[in-house]
């Protein structure tokens, strides 16, 4: 049985393609009542996941770390750490982020890279990481997951440009490293399929190719057949951009995938941003979504 620890946009996808596969899945909500459980999935309230951690071969924790460490040990190590020691437990997957490699000056990262994190999500990340290192102590597999940007179907281009609120930033030589959604559930089933004997990886969850944020807009654009925003140079737009948006612009790396896709055994469903926003547009249209 799998137990996905936050069925968020990753999580419930991971949920519904381990289901599809033939597991058993339960996921946690904070509040069940309020949401559909996606196909397949059988649902638990956060604070009482308890039960379910004892019953799970495998967890897979989704949930952002606060302020005050990873919500899910906070709230359910005794539970976790019972089923470790009992053996239960054999696989833990754990979707942290590239952003804890900081800003690389558009260099390379790999799976070997040490972290360095310029912000201080990213230094929470790295500390909820160690904890899980911590708490698992070599007593079961443990597969620490580094996500690129997440886009997918209601989260692209695609749904900025038909909003009006699409911009096309351009700075020449800063890449953004991504991750179609489908992909990371993809990469989750694979893993998991693996729970032998106890070991850590650190797995890099992105797609082929890094590409510059106005590239993809504008590939979106051309996609549905309307006109890309113009192009407003970074420091132009940077005086508009939030503080959140600016800390992204702050890092530039390229992140390399090569021992992850080698180590898991797959190849992308969507190898780059172009595929991916193919897939997209055609799961839309299928849906009569699209305009």
């Amino acid at each position: 049985m799998l137990l996905v620890i936050g069925l968020g946009y990753s999580g419930r996808a991971a949920a519904i393609a381990a289901a599809a596969a033939g597991e058993r899945v339960i996921g946690t909500m904070r509040d069940p009542a309020r949401a559909a459980p996606p196909p397949g999935v059988a649902v638990t309230g956060f604070t009482g996941a308890a039960d379910a951690i004892g019953q799970a071969r495998r967890v897979l924790v989704t949930a952002a770390p606060g302020e005050d460490g990873d919500p899910a040990i906070a709230a359910h190590r005794g539970a976790i750490d019972a089923a470790l020691a009992a053996g239960t437990l054999r696989w833990v997957g754990y979707l942290s982020t590239t952003g804890v490699y900081g800003d690389r000056g558009g260099g390379a990262v790999d799976e070997a890279t040490p972290p360095a994190p310029g912000q201080d999500r990213s230094r929470r990340r790295l500390a909820a990481e160690q904890a899980w290192r911590d708490l698992v102590a070599g007593r079961a597999a443990l597969d620490i997951f580094r996500v690129g940007g997440i886009y997918g179907p209601g989260r692209s281009p695609f749904d900025d440009l038909r909003a009006g609120t699409a911009r096309r930033v351009v700075k020449p030589g800063h890449a953004f490293s991504r991750i179609h959604r489908d992909d990371i559930a993809l990469a989750v089933v694979a893993a998991m399929a693996q729970d032998g004997a106890p070991r850590e990886r650190v797995l890099h969850l992105v797609d082929d190719e890094a590409a510059e944020s106005a590239v993809v807009t504008e590939h979106a654009a051309r996609l549905m057949g309307a006109a890309p925003p113009p192009a407003i140079p970074f420091e132009e737009a940077r005086a508009r951009m939030s503080p959140m948006a600016l800390s992204f612009w702050a890092e530039n790396r390229r992140v390399d995938n090569a021992a992850t896709k080698r180590a898991l055994g797959i190849a992308w469903r969507y190898p780059t941003y172009r595929e991916g926003l193919a897939g997209i547009l055609e799961q839309e249209r299928r849906e009569g979504f699209a305009q």
